[in-house]
């Protein structure tokens, strides 16, 4: 706010603490309230300090404190870590708060850098294929029109077991659970397994996802610090002394969005933490599939305790939302149950398409040219990064970027974003109100073919993080 706004502002909140009745916050609250909704206050603007405010009011840091705390659970402010507290407006607020899609509508003139996507492929033509060797069966086809079993037909869970199986772990078909996509999983293990009220570790950084469900179930997520590697044992550790935690959630291989992968060591100190405090594991092997020779999941180190997810999402095709739950015996009834109250079963139909491609190979062929394709398009762009700190693995589709000052994430973001490309930062993926670090990541994973539309998205990022500053940069 500029200098008349801040004393009229003032000036209004001065004569509410004079006058009216109950605790100051509460009066100070209402009257900004009233002021953003009369617009007398700009959406946009940024409040003035906590301290600043008090001292010219006369009250204490506490009660100003109160007041925006709030304000922003009504809505009208969004405090920003270490930038302060500003009136919500459109593109002002966090991106955490406005949460994350998969599908943007975007304009035709925009290139999109910001999501990992399938990249097509041949799959629509063997697609088509399976639909008409199905169309000759009638007597199968007449079982996919009935009710399955909860966690889904034996075949397809027996298809599930050998997708998520990778070196000694052999996952029992007995305990694989079909579901519509991996977070369709993810909601319903949180469904079963957790309640309301209920604190989840994951990493500082973390799927966007699970940062959505876990807002609408009511389940508080708490932030562990992490290295290249991902969760640290004793942040994990320290987390679990001084919180009442029930579970945690990690992506061990290919970490979104730091791509880190954690050693078998790591793997199994997290797994002596999580038997120490008693804690259920929630491992989300949704883009781990890209690596074959990847360390053992979770599942393996602490079998009694974990609940690992996997779908076909991200290499064989979105669209079928097929993805595969496999948990303990003794939590098998729990999570059918939340199964069963979200949609009654798992979609037998491309459940059936996706049994039948596991089986026969097709689905590992679709994979391995998803990981030659993301290798082509990253060698054809990694060494247009070179001088800047970034971080990838070899199967990861995108890239982790730090951005050099005196740039911020965001202002890179909306600078990019006026150029037609479209990018995600690290604020999307942060968990709490930890100081987020100023990356973005950027992804090569883009549904478009031409070669030429993702250097030249690559290009023009590298040249507006060179230039060191530009319209958005005071």
């Amino acid at each position: 706010m500029t200098v008349k706004p801040i004393i009229d502002t003032v000036s209004i909140l001065q004569e509410a603490l004079g006058s009216g009745h109950g605790a100051k916050y509460k009066r100070l609250a209402a009257a900004m309230e009233a002021g953003i909704l009369a617009g007398h206050i700009a959406g946009g603007a940024k409040l003035l300090p906590h301290r600043r405010l008090a001292d010219r009011l006369g009250v204490t840091i506490g009660t100003v404190s109160r007041a925006y705390a709030e304000l922003e659970r009504m809505g009208l402010v969004v405090a920003r870590v270490g930038d302060g507290t500003f009136v919500r407006q459109r593109d002002l607020e966090r991106k955490r708060d406005a949460g994350f899609s998969n599908f943007v509508e975007e304009r035709p003139e925009q290139f999109d850098m910001s999501r990992n996507m399938h990249i097509s492929g041949p799959e629509t033509s063997l697609f088509a294929q399976s639909l008409m060797d199905l169309a000759r069966d009638p007597q199968a086809l007449a079982g996919l029109t009935l009710y399955t079993p909860d966690a889904g037909l034996l075949h397809h869970r027996r298809a599930g077991a050998s997708w998520l199986a990778h070196g000694d772990f052999q996952p029992l078909a007995e305990q694989v659970l079909c579901v519509n996509g991996g977070q369709h999983g993810l909601l319903c293990t949180l469904m079963a397994l957790l309640r309301a009220g209920d604190s989840l570790v994951t990493e500082h950084l973390t799927y966007p996802g699970l940062i959505t469900v876990a807002r609408m179930l009511g389940i508080k997520l708490l932030g562990a610090s992490m290295d290249e590697e991902g969760i640290v044992p004793d942040s994990l550790d320290e987390l679990c002394r001084h919180n009442r935690v029930t579970a945690l959630y990690c992506t061990p291989t290919l970490q979104n969005p730091t791509a880190g992968v954690m050693s078998s060591g790591r793997r199994e100190a997290i797994a002596a933490v999580c038997r120490e405090h008693n804690l259920l594991i929630i491992e989300d092997e949704a883009h781990a599939v890209l690596v074959e020779d990847r360390p053992l999941p979770m599942s393996h180190h602490a079998p009694e305790r974990s609940v690992l997810i996997g779908s076909l999402s991200k290499v064989v095709a979105a669209g079928l939302r097929v993805g595969y739950l496999y948990a303990p015996a003794t939590l098998i009834s729990r999570i059918s149950a939340a199964l069963r109250a979200t949609c009654w079963m798992a979609t037998p139909l491309p459940m059936e398409l996706a049994s039948t491609w596991i089986e026969n190979g097709v689905a590992r062929m679709l994979l391995r040219q998803q990981v030659a394709e993301i290798g082509r398009r990253k060698q054809l762009v990694e060494k247009l990064l070179t001088g800047l700190n970034y971080r990838s693995h070899a199967q990861s589709p995108h890239f982790w970027i730090e951005v050099p000052e005196p740039w911020r994430a965001s202002d890179v973001e909306a600078e990019m974003k006026l150029k037609g490309y479209l990018i995600a930062t690290a604020e999307v993926f942060a968990v709490g109100r930890a100081v987020v670090p100023q990356f973005i990541r950027v992804s090569v994973s883009n549904t478009s073919h031409d070669d030429r539309l993702l250097v030249e998205g690559i290009e023009t990022l590298v040249a507006t993080l060179r230039q060191g500053g530009g319209p958005f940069d005071e």
